[in-house]
């Protein structure tokens, strides 16, 4: 895209419009409910009134989005066939591409298609994620000092071999308040994935745990947080890394999403009991 044509197109996008395609591509899919937490909220921390109007809102800023055709609908829907504009899934449409590229200097392509089902699941899921840690430090209630999505959170690295590996969490997120630190590898589960490729996965971090360098660069290793639909898949999950002797149990925490925030905030100060049981 030549310059004239980003001006041109620049002339119809508010710094807002810019933002909001800028998360359409870094999540890859967003629904309009997600976008419209993440940029249309309603009070106390936006100016809409109610979810209602932020959403009515919000279908209007992307209904004029996709008619300059910088983002574009998925046919599919979350749950499938059903109404209701909080329901549509987005992508980067083709001239959205061209323009943030060219923006950044960049002069790469990429193809968008329409996802299958089951990627488009675990995305919106990932997404939901990240978008209730992005609500809840704009609450105040901790800061949100990284959020990296795939790629960015992926490791690569050698093990006793010359074969790379690499690791591809979904999220790494660090979260603190005035006293700590929570550093965080988020796994999203939806209970598709076998019970023994979960296990593989927890390998890899193994593996990239006793390489060290994730230690060396950050000074720890982050917590393994496996964020999974209900407390049956939880148990199943933690059963089998407890039963598992190629790996540390206590490397990794297995949680629904009802404990999700209060598991990736930053965790509370650590009480050190003294020898006469008071404390220091």
């Amino acid at each position: 895209m030549s310059a004239q044509r980003v001006a041109r197109l620049e002339e119809h996008l508010s710094l807002r419009d810019i933002r909001i395609l800028e998360d359409v591509e870094r999540f890859r899919l967003l629904s309009t409910r997600q976008l419209q937490r993440l940029h249309l909220p309603a009070a106390p921390l936006g100016d809409h009134a109610t979810v209602s109007s932020a959403t009515r809102g919000t279908t209007r800023v992307l209904n004029r989005l996709e008619q300059l055709r910088v983002i574009a609908r998925l046919e599919r829907r979350i749950g499938g066939i059903a109404h209701g504009s909080a329901l549509i899934v987005w992508q980067l449409g083709a001239a959205g591409d061209r323009f943030l590229r060219a923006r950044r200097g960049d002069r790469g392509r990429r193809r968008y298609e329409e996802p299958g089902r089951t990627f488009m699941r675990h995305m919106l899921a990932v997404a939901d994620t990240a978008v209730s840690l992005i609500e809840q430090a704009n609450a105040g209630r901790f800061e949100l000092l990284e959020l990296e999505l795939e790629p960015a959170c992926w490791r690569s690295f050698t093990s006793g071999s010359a074969a790379e590996i690499t690791l591809k969490p979904d999220l790494l997120v660090v979260t603190a308040d005035a006293h700590t630190e929570t550093h965080s590898f988020i796994e999203v589960d939806l209970g598709t994935e076998h019970i023994p490729a979960v296990l593989r996965k927890c390998r890899i971090y193994q593996r990239y745990f006793a390489t060290g360098t994730e230690q060396a660069a950050r000074g720890l290793f982050p917590a393994i947080v496996w964020i999974v639909p209900d407390p049956i898949r939880a148990k199943r999950i933690r059963d089998a890394i407890a039963a598992d002797q190629t790996v540390t149990s206590n490397m990794f925490w297995v949680i629904t999403p009802e404990s999700m925030n209060r598991q990736l905030a930053p965790y509370p100060e650590p009480i050190t009991t003294s020898p006469k049981g008071g404390t220091i």
